[in-house]
C-alpha cells in the first residue's frame, strides 16, 4: 500500500512538472506576445523591448522556465493588468468563493446521487427504480445554461422567493447560494446515481451477496457490511473526477448568477487578455485535477482489496 501510494504520488508530480512546460510553451514562448498582452495594442515596438528585459525574457529558455516555476512554486505570479492587484491576491479570495459553492455542492450531492442510485440498485425492476431513472434522466438531459434559466424562471420571476444575482455585493448570503447550488446539483446528480445503481444492482447479483442473503442475514446488514463497500468503487472514483467537471460547470452557473467565484475569473482573464492572472488560473487548475486523480486512485486502492495485494 505504502509502494503505491508513493508510485502514485510521483506520478502526480511528473503530470504536474509536465502540464507546467506545456503551459510556458503555450504562455511565455513568444515573447513578443507577452508583452503585447501586458503592455496593449497600443505601446510601440521599443517600450515592449525594453519591457521584456526589464522581466527578463532575454534570458536563455531554459533559464526563463526554470524560474517561472520557481516563481509559481512560492505563490509570486505577477500583477493582475485587468485589476491591478496581485494575482495571487486575487486568485485566493475568488477560489475561496467557489469552494463554498463547490462544499454545498458536493455535500448535497453525494448522499442524494448516492443514496437515489443505492435504492434503485437495491429494488431493481421495481417501480421506485424506474422513478428515480426517469428522474436522473430528465435531469441529466438539461444542461446548466438552460436548468440556470429554468431555476430562475421558478424561483425569481414567478415565486418572488429568491434574489436574481449571486454577487453577494451586501456580504455573503445563503440565499445567494441557492440557486447556484441547485443548478450545479441538477444536472450532475443523475448521472452519478445512476452509475451508483448501476454498480449496486451488480454488486446485489453477486454470488457471495446471494450467499449472504441465504444465510439468513438481514438485508441492512449485507448492504452495508457486503455490498455497499463494492457498489461505492465506481461513485467514489467518479465524484473525484467531477471535482475538474465543477471547474468547467461552474463557469456557465457563475457567471449567469454573477457569482464572483474561481469559474467566473477564468472566464474574465480569456476575455481580458490577462496573461499572468491566466496563467494562474490554469496552473491551478491543472493542480487540482492531478490532486483529485491521485485521490481517486487510492481511494480505488482502499476500496478494493484485490488492488491493495497487487
Amino acid at each position: 500500500m505504502a509502494r503505491q501510494v508513493l508510485r502514485r504520488l510521483a506520478l502526480m508530480l511528473a503530470t504536474m512538472l509536465a502540464a507546467s512546460l506545456l503551459l510556458f510553451l503555450l504562455f511565455e514562448l513568444l515573447p513578443g506576445n507577452v508583452a503585447l498582452s501586458e503592455l496593449g495594442p497600443y505601446s510601440t515596438q521599443e517600450q515592449r523591448d525594453l519591457w521584456l528585459v526589464a522581466n527578463g525574457y532575454d534570458r536563455p529558455v531554459v533559464i526563463r522556465y526554470l524560474l517561472w516555476l520557481g516563481h509559481f512554486v512560492i505563490g509570486d505570479w505577477g500583477n493582475s493588468r485587468l485589476f491591478m492587484a496581485p494575482v495571487a491576491q486575487i486568485v485566493g479570495v475568488r477560489f475561496e468563493n467557489t469552494a463554498v459553492l463547490g462544499f454545498w455542492f458536493f455535500a448535497l450531492l453525494v448522499p442524494l446521487s448516492l443514496g437515489l442510485g443505492t435504492l434503485a440498485g437495491m429494488r431493481q425492476g421495481s417501480w421506485l427504480d424506474r422513478a428515480i431513472s426517469v428522474l436522473c434522466i430528465v435531469t441529466t438531459s438539461i444542461p446548466p445554461f438552460a436548468s440556470t434559466v429554468l431555476i430562475s424562471a421558478i424561483f425569481v420571476f414567478s415565486l418572488h422567493w429568491l434574489p436574481g444575482t449571486s454577487s453577494m455585493m451586501d456580504g455573503f448570503s445563503y440565499r445567494q447560494l441557492i440557486m447556484p447550488v441547485m443548478a450545479l446539483v441538477l444536472y450532475d446528480f443523475g448521472y452519478i446515481a445512476r452509475i451508483t445503481r448501476a454498480s449496486m444492482a451488480e454488486v446485489m447479483a453477486t454470488q457471495y451477496v446471494r450467499a449472504a442473503v441465504l444465510r439468513g442475514l438481514p438485508q441492512r446488514r449485507v448492504v452495508l457490511r457486503h455490498a455497499l463497500r463494492n457498489a461505492l468503487i465506481a461513485p467514489f472514483t467518479l465524484l473525484m473526477l467531477h471535482v475538474n467537471w465543477l471547474i468547467s460547470g461552474v463557469i456557465v452557473v457563475e457567471y449567469f448568477f454573477a457569482f464572483k467565484g474561481f469559474g467566473s475569473l477564468i472566464l474574465e482573464a480569456s476575455l481580458g487578455k490577462d496573461l499572468y492572472l491566466l496563467e494562474a488560473c490554469t496552473m491551478i487548475t491543472v493542480f487540482m485535477a492531478a490532486v483529485t486523480q491521485t485521490i481517486a486512485d487510492l481511494g480505488y486502492v482502499a476500496l478494493n482489496p484485490r488492488m491493495r495485494r497487487a
